[in-house]
């Protein structure tokens, strides 16, 4: 909104041309979304004591967890009203980019408020079924493969998937594109989901996700860099780059209260929303498949329950002590701190391994 106004005043004072570059306003939207966060923050937290909006501690959990039961939970909305906020003030809302990545990740964040609302009614670690969450999940993924493809057309890459390690590859999906946009989406968002279970360690893992896909989307955008690197370009991609930069600000913004020990748990509502806003990030900016190593840490936690589900249904047996995976380490006797804080290192590694990607065409 506030690049509307500002915008036109270039032609009365060449100083404001500076709000027309997209760095420079991406800049502005992660300050925004950081100071936004720190500001509302205790407010948010306050209110949620007041309500007694309490996480309900797993009782299958590991046994020194028992202590953050009554810790505030749903703070999700403190990052999402942070970074749909500074993506308003700063992104050009003409470009139905910026709609289609907002209309997916509030659609993720109301399922994930829902089920946290449940679990907050009933006191106890039991929302939506599984079955409820996933035909959820699926609708809206639905929805925003439509929405994908619609922001896209009638460029060539749209409904099509760009292979890595290819040039100039595309290869039309047809009307399997929908799916597989679905398929994006639930893998993403339910992966960090699965991954937020410490404090912290999603949230940070996001931020460093969100900040990846800053610089991929950022080069898909740019027509010449994108032909350079023989990476698909994406014509007006480029200003989502406001949504990533924002997402990264809310994040480490809320990271400030949700360090160990947490005063606030983000909740599904949090964690659904912004799995689903990097998918459709990795989307748009044709980028789907390389999620799966920029990601890495999300898909070893994801990976590390199917592990554990089938080996225990199968064979009778645990793999892991416990699963996600980093109770896993908690059990072995790693502080909480310790954990999050190599799994960071891990997330750090796996977003390097995928940027190095764009010079391997």
């Amino acid at each position: 909104m506030l690049y509307w106004l500002i915008q036109p005043l270039g032609d009365v004072f060449i100083g404001f041309n500076v709000f027309r570059y997209l760095t420079f306003r991406a800049g502005l939207a992660i300050a925004t979304a950081f100071f936004l966060s720190l500001v509302v923050g205790p407010r948010l937290i306050s209110g949620l004591r007041a309500l007694q909006i309490r996480q309900a501690i797993r009782k299958e959990g590991p046994e020194r967890h028992q202590i953050k039961a009554g810790t505030p939970t749903m703070g999700g909305l403190l990052i999402i009203g942070s970074f749909v906020t500074a993506t308003l003030l700063w992104a050009d809302l003409e470009n139905p980019y910026i709609w289609t990545v907002l209309l997916v990740t509030l659609g993720f964040a109301a399922i994930g408020l829902a089920d946290d609302w449940l679990k907050v009614r009933r006191q106890q670690n039991l929302g939506l079924t599984t079955r409820q969450k996933l035909l959820l999940q699926v609708l809206v993924g639905l929805a925003a493969g439509f929405l994908a493809r619609a922001a896209a057309h009638p460029a060539p890459h749209a409904g099509a998937l760009a292979l890595p390690f290819f040039k100039d590859v595309l290869v039309p999906l047809g009307v399997l594109y929908v799916p597989f946009v679905m398929v994006v989406l639930l893998g993403s968002s339910n992966a960090v989901n699965l991954t937020d279970g410490l404090d912290g360690l999603a949230v940070g893992a996001i931020a460093i996700a969100a900040a990846t896909y800053t610089v991929f989307v950022y080069v898909a955008g740019h027509v010449r860099i994108a032909e350079y690197l023989r990476i698909v370009p994406v014509s007006d991609a480029g200003e989502v780059v406001i949504f990533t930069g924002a997402i990264a600000g809310a994040a480490i913004g809320f990271l400030w209260f949700n360090c160990h020990p947490a005063e606030v748990f983000m909740g599904d509502v949090g964690s659904l929303a912004l799995g689903a806003g990097i998918g459709i990030v990795a989307v748009v900016a044709k980028q789907e498949l390389l999620l799966v190593l920029v990601g890495g840490l999300f898909v070893i936690e994801a990976l590390s329950v199917l592990i554990q589900v089938i080996s225990f249904k199968t064979r009778g047996t645990r793999v892991f002590r416990m699963a996600p995976l980093h109770h896993h380490f908690e059990l072995l006797g790693w502080t909480e701190t310790q954990v999050v804080v190599r799994f960071w290192i891990i997330a750090v590694v796996f977003a390097l391994a995928g940027l190095s990607t764009l010079k391997l065409r």
